[in-house]
């Protein structure tokens, strides 16, 4: 069973630099760049909807981000949330097929290039400033690892998923075709299934990842 419990002191400090790490600067990196990317390959549809923006609030889904409140308080042993998913019309995409990857790719690449600056934070406290309070440690650490953690979850090849893109980009276009509303409809409990599964390599990949940017 899960120990629900509410956190107090220095864990609930943690806790909240978690949650503004997610809502306030890794979810909404991921959408605009999710938006921009379209808009340079001829859609307009994000900023139509006023998506091209990093202000958090215009990103924020209010379940999704509940969600993500109350897992990171709770200490449910996992944290589960997302932001609200930026609309790209495809069709009006210049290269349609590769665009959709493009487009795609661009939310876990930006969380991938946010990581690596963390980390280059990170190591460069070590040299100038070993001494620094730990709560800098935790702060900086914590958000290469949970930009690691989106980047790595959202490249699943699964819907809703950005890596779901991929996959289909890669299969012969009539296959594509005819995997892609089962995908649709079942994505989210074969994302369920891949987790439960496979959630200790998965971690195991964040966690390496993560260890090799910091140098730790």
């Amino acid at each position: 069973m899960f120990d629900l419990s509410l956190p107090t002191g220095q864990e609930l400090v943690q806790d909240l630099i978690l949650i503004v790490i997610f809502l306030g600067i890794a979810f909404p990196i991921h959408e605009f760049f999710h938006g921009w990317t379209a808009y340079q390959l001829g859609d307009g549809t994000a900023k139509m909807y006023g998506r091209l923006t990093l202000n958090p609030v215009v990103h924020f889904d209010p379940f999704g981000g509940l969600m993500l409140i109350a897992s990171t308080l709770l200490g449910a042993g996992f944290i589960i949330g997302w932001a609200k998913p930026t609309p790209v019309g495809p069709w009006n995409l210049r290269d349609r097929r590769n665009g959709e990857v493009l487009v795609a790719v661009a939310g876990p690449a930006s969380n991938l290039v946010m990581a690596v600056l963390g980390a280059i934070v990170f190591r460069v406290l070590g040299i100038v400033a070993p001494d620094a309070p730990q709560i800098v440690w935790e702060i900086v650490g914590s958000f290469v690892l949970f930009n690691i953690s989106l980047a790595i979850f959202n490249m699943i090849p699964v819907p809703p998923l950005d890596g779901s893109a991929v996959l289909l980009r890669l299969l012969p276009p009539q296959t594509a075709r005819e995997v892609a509303p089962m995908l649709a409809q079942y994505g989210l409990m074969i994302v369920i299934v891949v987790v439960l599964v496979f959630g200790r390599y998965i971690g195991g990949a964040i966690g390496g990842v993560t260890d090799l940017l910091l140098g730790i």
